[in-house]
């Protein structure tokens, strides 16, 4: 105990990531801040009085920042773990590169603040476009990259596990598989790492059957956005930047597909973009570079070119 974490931005991919840093019961404090005047401190004092129920001892703290000022943000000193969620949800029918002006505005605010009140923490972005506003928070705090970088990765293998479990209605703990590349239209599903049961993806679906699942991945968070009509998915995505948080917080060297700084993996340098890496109390402690097929680099390649073009893009925003 000891550790603090802090999430910033109370909508429901925010707060719901609260609510599952803090029944991890791993950090002694957990706090949530919004531009909302009172709604974090809301969401604080109703998580905290689920405590006795769920029997966990982190205490949840809810602070109210002035976007002008930065008043309010001292509440986040001294934060092991940074989690950026503020910025716009997408609409049915945007893509997430229709947030990139209105997130970077919000996004360089808030990188601007933890570079000033939290200099150690480890900043994990999940704001959309995520590839994107990585950059941005990198850029505008200045971190060394290995201490900033985004979650896509967790959610989107997550999302592809669940879409083959059903497919072959097996429990989703015997599938494994993973996607790399961007979070969004450059995504690169990697079906030579699909197993279930050990068994190579391969042997149990046909070539189409498996595309046709990974398309449904590639476009995971717009189903959702879609039947939800306002606002977007939160319960999946929450779980997966509190896993990564948990695993920064615990040092605990998992190896897990995020959003990193590649310098040279794979070919690539210069780029953030979706791979394997493990990670630790540094944040990114190394890169995985694992074996891919020949079109699996090709589609990493791609994705990374078509994420950079935009990255440069950021700076200026």
């Amino acid at each position: 105990m000891g550790k603090k974490v802090t999430v910033v931005g109370a909508g429901f991919y925010g707060s719901t990531t609260v609510q599952r840093l803090a029944e991890y019961d791993i950090f002694e404090t957990v706090v949530l801040t919004d531009i909302i005047d009172g709604k974090p401190a809301g969401i604080a004092l109703d998580i905290n009085q689920s405590r006795a129920i769920e029997g966990f001892e982190t205490k949840v703290v809810g602070v109210s920042t002035d976007p002008a000022t930065g008043a309010g943000y001292e509440a986040i000193e001294g934060s092991d773990v940074v989690v950026v969620t503020a910025g716009l949800p997408r609409k049915p029918g945007m893509s997430r590169m229709d947030l990139l002006e209105v997130n970077a505005k919000i996004v360089r605010q808030v990188a601007e603040n933890i570079k000033k009140y939290a200099p150690n923490a480890v900043v994990i972005v999940v704001s959309n476009p995520v590839d994107e506003m990585t950059a941005l928070a990198q850029l505008a705090t200045q971190f060394p990259k290995n201490q900033v970088f985004g979650q896509a990765g967790v959610l989107d293998t997550a999302r592809f596990t669940n879409f083959i479990a059903e497919e072959l209605n097996v429990p989703v703990a015997s599938v494994k598989a993973l996607t790399l590349g961007s979070h969004g239209d450059t995504m690169v599903p990697v079906p030579s790492r699909c197993t279930v049961d050990g068994k190579p993806l391969s042997e149990l679906l046909p070539a189409e059957k498996i595309e046709e699942l990974v398309v449904r991945t590639r476009n995971g968070g717009a189903e959702v956005v879609a039947l939800l009509k306002t606002g977007s998915a939160y319960y999946a995505p929450s779980a997966a930047a509190a896993r990564m948080a948990k695993a920064v917080a615990e040092d605990s060297g998992v190896v897990l597909p995020v959003c990193a700084w590649v310098d040279g993996e794979y070919g690539i340098s210069g780029v953030y973009l979706g791979v394997e890496a493990e990670l630790g109390a540094s944040g990114i402690k190394k890169i995985v570079e694992d074996k891919l097929t020949d079109s699996e680099i090709a589609g990493l390649k791609e994705a990374a070119e078509a994420v950079r073009a935009k990255q440069a893009d950021v700076a200026n925003l």
